[in-house]
Order: structure tokens, then C-alpha cells, then sequence
């Protein structure tokens, strides 16, 4: 017994000894512990929640409150090393992958992992909270990857009142914030996406740019019913690509209140792809958007009436007298020629411009040298961003979720619902602005990266936009259609020539109208032309037969701007072997009647395209509208083919420019319907799109559609759908006035002109039409026309409102019209057939017929526009009666007006417009 005793003695001394000379172990260290107080921001019902400044709580909305706390520290004191332990560099060396304490964007809700608990994504998700930078050394980071697990998110979506620009307006929160919850996987992962919509109205999330079963795709009426009001609906997808990402509504105009958010996919740890100094850099989840104090549906209206009130707002209506002050009088009177409008880059006179949710959105965590990812998605409803950055050049990383070969440029424009990773690095310890500024650079919103003083960017100046009409008016033929051939040999593709470029005083100079119109043009690599000459100091001229009639072509090569031309993938990206189906499409619209399409036809009135798994779909795409168009496809990516070969970058979103023909391919590789639409969200609801469908069928993915003609006829209301307008007079001689519903094609109108006794007349006409043809300038239609008036003495003065003015043509109630027939005018009851048609100058020819077979033929006139907000009309016909009248407009819906009629006689007062 005592030998067995001595035994385990000595095993427990040696056992000992072995435990104080561990390899790689230096154990000379002498252990304290002290406290250290620090306060977060946490919820009363989620205690989880920690964030390190106020706000809101990401699952419940409730406001945050602070909590103090007060910790033990262990303090390691080293009292010796040993001569093989003199490494003492004490870095995390951590994949940034799940490294999410760098993920410093918009508050992330916490998500639930598989086993039900309430955890962060990968553990470490920390969402919003400002933590401080982990710098990691990537040498030795973790290359095995964590086991694929199902993320779980529960989104509340609720009405909400927001206050952005002056005034308090309804907009849609979801988890009591606004942008939604940033949405973080792995790839490999499950999402399961609970969504509890406790609004009043239908609504629905769409998960832009994933490649996912059809089912989940979420768009009403094509691949599910909507989310009805007070229900819940489950999405569950697996995540099988990376990439920055967003997510939004697909139901009506709910995306321009609120309902868009980031949605970011991790690279698992051990991705053959990672690349050290981008996929290990600290990132900032970014959306971009807009907001606009009047309703989405009174927008949507507005630009339906074709009121030029957004316009007024920005200051681009382009009047005659602005055109007269700046010596453009003949291209004013050119483009009305030709029949356009103004020229303009964007449809909405927005009110403020956010970056997550915020005009000014500081991130001060940063220090001298540091580098940064920027993970942006673009959620705006109908905005273009100029991204730009004072503390240098900015490096593209990714597009659209797919990584890109870096490329530097001074700024890059990216398009509404695109996606651009860039890195940026602060250059001091100050505080650098990166700024987010709209296509038609009336404001900006700015995320400021670092601390200490401000270093701002340079503002973008007003654009030149009698230049841009100039450029316009020599592009576009007599019959609404683009002529490529003002562009000489030119190949206008992949936005490798900016047309607008004639616009930018940053590289054409400040406007002169003597100077000769100025365009950067770029070599096959993107490169300015200037870029490849620099070394010798001058700039490339083209020649004579490469340029547009009256354009100097030499670009200036201060300004790197990036183009589809400069993206490169990362890897190859051709297409399997299979059959090729190719399809052309015209990108065709009206912006008189606001009316977008794909070869003159909108979604309601074209068939689905039908395509075979197996099939590589090809799609040559020609914009022959003066409005640049983002075409989303949903479900795939596709190659856009630029130059780069087998390395064509791979997108979701193809930004089209006027005049441009540009071809994108995909391997059809699934199964279901998939949406492809213009993304500026007016266009959308106008029409512009089309439906892709697989004609084989997977139940298994298939689209939950339960019932499909309902499915049909909501998904055709859309564009369908009928706008009320009117626009009413009061004035000292009686009313006149118009009112309509109209839609993409069809139109029912009235008018009236009342005066305030029988020889001042009362007449209304009723008239229901379709509009013909691409640029809808040919209107067919039938009515009524109700017209009495009685004869008797003529006025004696202007303001003799009891008898009828003289009128120019004589006042004999016997006379004939302008074609010999005998008048009917002051008497008339009776049917009418009849066709508009719209004229050079944008002069409206009317002729029509009657039931009693008098024939009239009407030239008119309405809003010129004389100075920003002084409108002239004018009317007359072969009845001999005639109008001129001036309107200044003083608010959206609100006009003085005064207008002289060969009835009514001369008048004023005020005009009401809706």
C-alpha cells in the first residue's frame, strides 16, 4: 500500500513540473485585477441590445436608455520572458469575415440562430454600435470555415411619422427604423425572414440582386400574393453568393417612403476568393436615398399632368426668356421644334437627400491611414448619386455584389438600385467628407469619415443645361427617334462617353455660349484620352470624322470618372456551352405624357418572354428614349460584354444611357417568372418592363400564386392605371377650364368655357381618345359638344362684362365658319369624331367633324413657358373664335391668371391646377 502511495506522489509532483514548462507558454507573469466603468445604450425590454449611442432598439423601437457599469479587468503584469518568447505582438489576428465589430453601419437587428437562441450573427454581429476598430493581421486568419447555420430575422413593419425635411409625413419603419434593418449572412447560411406587416396595406420585400428560389423572389402578383395587412409571411432561402446587397418593398410606392435596407453577405472564412487589404478592411453598410415631403402617389400624378413644377423647384425650366438672356434662342426654339421639352436629368424636385437615414452621417472612429470599405446600395426611388471624396481617390472594389479587378477614379455616378464597393483612406486626423451628390446637383448628403476639422469636397456645379439641349437637339430626328449618326463613327456603349458630359462645367468650362461644347472621350480601357498623354503634356484631339458636328471632342484629363468600361472580374466569367437565344429590345418613352415601354409596349400589353433552362440568353439593348434607364434583372446576374473578354464583369443592373447599345448575357440556369423592369421606380409603374419565363417547371420553387387571373389583372393595374388632372379658372369674365383621366394610353376629357350670362356663352366639350404611336403625338376620339350663346350688342370696352366683345371676325350669328358652312356654334348639341395631332413647336392640330357634318379645324397652344413661371396659351379655329391668356404660377396649385376670349372677352383672376 505504501508503494502505491509513493506512486501517485511522484506522478502528481511530475505532472507538476510538466505543467510549468508548457511549450510556447511564458508563465513568469504576475496576475492583478482593477475596475473600469463604461456606459452603453440598451433596451428595457431587449436587455441584449447594447449600442454605444442613442437611438432606437432595433427589434421592439422603443427609445433607448444609458446604463453604467462597472466591470473587473485582469491586468497581466510580465515579470520575465524567456528567450524563445520574445514575440509580443498581442493583434487579433481575426478574418474580418466574422470580424463584424467592423460592420459599422446602420443598426443591424440581432439575429436568432438555429438553436433558437437570441444571438448576433456569427456571435459577434455588432450591428450599428460604433465599436472601435479591430485592426487584423490577415496573415493569420482563420481558413476554416464555421459550419452553414439557419439566420433568423423578424422585421415589424409599421406606419410611422418622420420629419427629414420641415414638415412631419407619413413613412413606413420597419423595426422602428429607417433605412430597414441591415440584413447580414454568411454564404452558406439559411435566411429565414419572418415579416409582420401590422400596417392597413399590402406590402411585400423583395431581395435585390440574390439568386434564390422563385417563390422567395417577392414581387407581387409575379412570384407571390402580397403580404396581407396584420399577417405574417415567411421568406426562407439558402445564401449561395457574397456581396453587398439591398433589400425593398415591391408593392406600389412603398420603397420611396421608407422601405429599403442593406443586406450584406458575408464571404465564408476559407473563400478561395478573399483578397488581403479589401475583404479584411473595417466596412460601413451605406444606403443612399431620397425623401419628398408631397406624397409618392401625388408625384406619381404629377409627372403623369406633365406640370413643370419640379422644375420651377430646381430652376430648369429653360423659359424664353432665360434662353433669350443667354443667347439660346435658337436652340429654345429648335428643341420646341423638334417637339421636346426641356431638357432634364431627373423627373422629381426631391427635398432632402440621406445616407442611412441622415443628411450628415458622422463616423469619427477613424484615424490617420486607416482604410475603409464602403458598401453602398443605391435605394434611392429615382435618383442618380455623383460619389465623390476629399481625401482622395476612391477605389472600386465590387459592383452589384460581384468583386472586381480595383480600380482609382476620382468619382463614379451610380445608379438607382446599383450597388459599388469602394475603399477610401483617411489621409489625417481629420475629418474627410465623402459626398453623395443627386444627377441634377441641386443638394447633397454627406457621410464624414474620421474626426478633428472638416476637410470638405469640392461641391459639383449647376449643370449647363441649355448645353445639354443643344447636344439634344442635334440627336434627335424630326420623328421622336435618336440618330446615331450625329455621333459620326462613335460607339456609344457602357457609358464609356458621357453625353451629359457637354453639361459639366467641371469639365467644360463655365458656360459660354461662343465656346465650343467639350466631351470627355475614353479609350477602350476607360482611361480619359488625355491619361494616355499625360507624359507629354497635351490632350488627344479628335479627328474631324470621329466628332459630333460643332463638339470638341478632347476630353480633360483632371477628372478620372468610371465607366462600365473600366470593371474587370476577378475571375472568368464566360458562359457554359448551350443553345444562344437572343433578343433585342428598344427602350422607347414619352416624357410629354410620361409614359415609358420596351418597344412601345408596356407590361400590360406584351406577352412573357419564354425562355429554356439550358439556354444562354442574350440581350441587345438599344435606348432610343433622351432619359437614362437602371434594367434590373431579377434572380440572375448577367455578363455585361465591355471589352474585357472572358473577364466581363458580372451585374444585376445594367445603367443604359441615351443613345446607347449595349448587350448582357445569362446562363437561364433556374426555373419560375422573373421580373426585368427599368428601377427608377415612376418608369417601373409606368410600364417599362417585361417578365422572363422558364418554360420548364419546378413545383418545388415555383411562384406562390394562388390565384393567377387575379395575379394578372393586379399586376397590369399598374400601368393601367388612371390619373386625375384638372385645372380650373376663376376670373372676372367666368371660368375656364379642363379636366381629364388619363392612363399610358387611353384618355377621358372635358372642358368648359362658362360665361357668367347667355352672351358670354356656355360650352363643354367631353371627348374619350386613345393615343397612337410611339411618341403619342396622334390622339383619335370621339364626344359631345353642348354650345350656347346668344348675340347681341357688341362690348363698349374692355371691362364691359354684359355684352360680348367684338369679335375679329364679325359678329354675325348667320355666318359662315373658315370652310363656307353655316355656323353652329351658338347653338350646337351634338356628337363629334375627330384626331389631334401634335406639330412642331409643340402646337396641337385638332380637326374633327360633327353629327350636324360642320367640320372645325383648331390650332392652340398651352404653357409656354416665358420666364420660370410665367405661362402663355393661345387658341383658334375655323368657327372664328379665339383666346390668348398668361398664367403665373405662384404654387404648385395655385396660378394668377388673366386670358382674353372672343366670347367672353377680357379677364382675371385666379387659376386653380391639379
Amino acid at each position: 500500500m505504501k508503494k502505491i502511495m509513493m506512486i501517485v506522489v511522484m506522478l502528481m509532483a511530475y505532472s507538476f513540473v510538466h505543467a510549468q514548462n508548457m511549450p510556447g507558454m511564458n508563465m513568469n507573469k504576475e496576475d492583478t485585477v482593477k475596475t473600469k466603468t463604461t456606459s452603453y445604450y440598451t433596451c428595457v425590454m431587449h436587455p441584449e441590445i447594447h449600442a454605444s449611442k442613442p437611438g432606437n432598439c432595433p427589434k421592439c423601437g422603443m427609445t433607448l436608455y444609458k446604463k453604467t457599469v462597472t466591470v473587473k479587468v485582469p491586468v497581466t503584469k510580465s515579470k520575465t520572458d524567456t528567450p524563445n518568447n520574445t514575440h509580443t505582438d498581442t493583434s487579433m489576428h481575426m478574418d474580418s469575415r466574422t470580424d463584424t465589430a467592423k460592420e459599422m453601419g446602420d443598426m443591424k437587428m440581432p439575429a436568432r440562430s438555429e438553436g433558437g437562441n437570441d444571438t448576433t450573427h456569427n456571435n459577434n454581429d455588432m450591428g450599428n454600435m460604433n465599436m472601435p476598430v479591430i485592426k487584423t493581421a490577415t496573415a493569420k486568419r482563420v481558413i476554416k470555415s464555421a459550419p452553414p447555420k439557419t439566420v433568423h430575422y423578424d422585421l415589424y413593419v409599421k406606419d410611422t411619422t418622420v420629419n427629414f425635411a420641415g414638415k412631419n409625413k407619413r413613412a413606413i419603419a420597419v423595426n422602428g427604423q429607417i433605412p430597414m434593418p441591415t440584413l447580414t449572412f454568411t454564404e452558406g447560411d439559411t435566411a429565414e425572414i419572418l415579416v409582420h406587416n401590422e400596417m392597413d396595406e399590402e406590402t411585400s420585400l423583395h431581395w435585390h440582386g440574390l439568386m434564390l428560389p422563385n417563390k422567395e423572389d417577392g414581387v407581387p402578383y409575379i412570384t407571390q400574393m402580397p403580404i396581407k395587412p396584420h399577417s405574417t409571411y415567411l421568406y426562407r432561402f439558402p445564401i449561395i453568393q457574397n456581396g453587398t446587397h439591398w433589400y425593398h418593398s415591391h408593392t406600389e410606392l412603398q420603397e420611396q417612403i421608407g422601405m429599403y435596407g442593406s443586406l450584406i453577405l458575408n464571404k465564408k472564412s476559407d473563400d478561395s476568393t478573399f483578397r488581403e487589404g479589401i475583404d479584411d478592411l473595417p466596412t460601413i453598410p451605406i444606403v443612399l436615398s431620397e425623401w419628398l415631403n408631397m406624397k409618392p402617389e401625388e408625384a406619381q400624378r404629377s409627372l403623369h399632368y406633365q406640370t413643370d413644377w419640379f422644375a420651377i423647384q430646381k430652376g430648369t425650366t429653360q423659359s424664353y426668356s432665360e434662353a433669350i438672356g443667354s443667347g439660346n434662342l435658337k436652340t429654345k426654339l429648335t428643341n420646341e421644334w423638334k417637339r421636346m421639352n426641356a431638357m432634364d436629368v431627373s423627373d422629381i424636385a426631391y427635398d432632402k437627400f440621406l445616407i442611412n437615414g441622415k443628411n450628415q452621417y458622422d463616423q469619427p472612429q477613424f484615424k490617420a491611414g486607416d482604410k475603409v470599405r464602403l458598401r453602398i446600395a443605391n435605394g434611392g426611388a429615382s435618383s442618380y448619386f455623383w460619389l465623390t471624396y476629399s481625401g482622395g481617390k476612391i477605389a472600386v472594389v465590387a459592383n452589384d455584389g460581384n468583386d472586381v479587378e480595383p480600380v482609382e477614379v476620382d468619382r463614379l455616378i451610380i445608379g438607382v438600385s446599383e450597388t459599388y464597393d469602394v475603399v477610401v483612406t483617411i489621409p489625417d486626423n481629420m475629418s474627410y467628407e465623402f459626398l453623395a451628390t443627386p444627377e441634377d446637383r441641386t443638394k447633397s448628403a454627406s457621410l464624414w469619415l474620421g474626426s478633428g476639422m472638416k476637410m470638405p469636397a469640392s461641391r459639383l456645379p449647376k449643370l449647363k443645361y441649355f448645353e445639354g439641349m443643344k447636344m439634344m437637339n442635334q440627336m434627335m430626328k424630326m420623328n421622336g427617334d435618336l440618330d446615331p449618326s450625329s455621333m459620326g463613327d462613335m460607339q456609344m456603349s457602357n457609358q464609356t462617353m458621357d453625353m451629359n458630359a457637354v453639361m459639366y462645367p467641371e469639365i467644360t468650362g463655365e458656360e459660354e455660349s461662343h465656346k465650343k461644347m467639350k466631351m470627355p472621350v475614353r479609350s477602350s480601357g476607360g482611361d480619359t484620352m488625355q491619361q494616355h498623354n499625360e507624359h507629354n503634356n497635351h490632350s488627344m484631339q479628335m479627328p474631324d470624322n470621329n466628332s459630333m458636328p460643332g463638339m470638341d471632342m478632347g476630353g480633360s484629363g483632371d477628372i478620372v470618372t468610371l465607366n462600365y468600361g473600366m470593371l474587370r472580374a476577378t475571375h472568368k466569367t464566360t458562359l457554359p456551352d448551350g443553345p444562344v437565344k437572343e433578343l433585342h429590345f428598344n427602350l422607347t418613352g414619352n416624357m410629354n405624357r410620361y409614359v415609358w415601354s420596351i418597344d412601345n409596349k408596356v407590361v400590360s400589353e406584351a406577352d412573357k418572354i419564354l425562355i429554356k433552362k439550358g439556354e444562354n440568353v442574350r440581350i441587345i439593348m438599344y435606348n432610343n428614349s433622351m432619359m437614362r434607364h437602371p434594367m434590373h434583372l431579377h434572380g440572375h446576374d448577367f455578363r455585361v460584354l465591355n471589352g474585357q473578354g472572358d473577364y466581363a464583369p458580372l451585374k444585376n443592373v445594367l445603367d443604359i444611357m441615351p443613345m446607347e447599345r449595349d448587350t448582357i448575357e445569362f446562363a437561364a440556369n433556374t426555373s419560375g417568372d422573373w421580373f426585368f423592369h427599368c428601377h427608377i421606380l415612376y418608369h417601373m409603374m409606368s410600364g417599362m418592363g417585361r417578365v422572363f419565363s422558364y418554360t420548364n417547371v419546378d413545383t418545388a420553387t415555383a411562384p406562390s400564386i394562388t390565384d393567377a387571373k387575379l395575379a394578372q389583372r393586379k399586376l397590369f393595374a399598374d400601368d393601367r392605371m388612371f390619373h386625375f388632372m384638372a385645372k380650373a379658372g376663376l376670373e372676372t369674365n367666368g371660368s375656364d377650364g379642363s379636366a381629364m383621366f388619363a392612363n399610358t394610353r387611353w384618355k377621358l376629357s372635358t372642358l368648359w368655357h362658362l360665361g357668367y350670362h347667355s352672351e358670354h356663352g356656355f360650352e363643354s366639350e367631353t371627348m374619350f381618345g386613345r393615343y397612337l404611336g410611339k411618341m403619342q403625338w396622334i390622339y383619335p376620339y370621339v364626344g359631345f359638344d353642348y354650345h350656347y350663346k346668344t348675340e347681341g350688342p357688341n362690348a363698349k370696352g374692355i371691362f364691359d362684362w354684359q355684352h360680348s366683345p367684338k369679335n375679329i371676325f364679325g359678329n354675325n350669328a348667320d355666318e359662315k365658319n373658315l370652310f363656307g358652312q353655316t355656323s353652329n356654334k351658338n347653338d350646337r348639341h351634338t356628337a363629334v369624331a375627330g384626331i389631334a395631332f401634335t406639330l412642331p413647336t409643340l402646337t396641337i392640330a385638332d380637326f374633327r367633324v360633327d353629327g350636324d357634318g360642320k367640320l372645325r379645324f383648331q390650332l392652340s397652344r398651352e404653357d409656354l413657358a416665358v420666364t420660370p413661371r410665367l405661362r402663355f396659351s393661345w387658341m383658334i379655329n375655323t368657327d372664328k373664335e379665339y383666346t390668348v391668356g398668361l398664367r403665373y404660377i405662384a404654387t404648385k396649385y395655385i396660378s394668377l391668371s388673366s386670358h382674353y376670349d372672343s366670347d367672353m372677352g377680357l379677364g382675371a383672376g385666379v387659376t386653380f391646377t391639379y
